[in-house]
């Protein structure tokens, strides 16, 4: 099966992840986060593996599953973007970085590009107040943005798949 951004969701590799742990149920975050970093989401087809590995109801596994943040149950891009609209990014127009990024990418928050090359989403904070309006692509931080700067930011992203 393939997902969103193109990454086949293979079963023996979601296997060899989930058989790493103990099936103890203590490891089911631990076993969904490591699914996580693999296929950029979790997919149904994993949380039935852990839930038949653990012994666990599949609705405990989907429930752990949609209350951390940090993980998610749609795919999402190579480069997930993370805009800030907390009080500070608010006020300095976060709305007009994300209304720019999804003008230039097609898409809209929560979703991913049909290339699977980003995906956009909206955080309350990144602690980085200072630098308001903020986005994070992956870990990279970008303050003190505009309009105007967002476009190059995403064609640097581009060369490096080109590369």
């Amino acid at each position: 099966m393939q997902n969103g951004s193109g990454n086949m969701v293979n079963e023996n590799t979601m296997k060899e992840i989930i058989s790493r742990y103990p099936a103890e149920k203590r490891f089911s975050l631990a076993i969904m986060q490591d699914i996580q970093r693999k296929f950029n989401y979790i997919p149904r087809e994993a949380m039935e593996a852990i839930s038949e590995y653990l012994s666990i109801p599949l609705s405990k596994i989907y429930g752990m599953a949609t209350f951390y943040k940090a993980l998610s149950l749609n795919p999402k891009g190579k480069y997930v973007i993370k805009v800030c609209d907390g009080t500070a990014c608010h006020i300095r127009s976060s709305m007009v970085i994300i209304s720019e990024l999804e003008k230039l990418l097609g898409i809209k928050v929560g979703e991913i590009t049909p290339d699977g090359l980003f995906s956009i989403e909206t955080v309350n904070c990144l602690g980085a107040c200072a630098l308001a309006p903020v986005m994070v692509i992956n870990g990279e931080y970008y303050g003190k943005l505009t309009a105007q700067n967002i476009a190059g930011i995403i064609e640097s992203y581009k060369e490096v798949k080109v590369q």
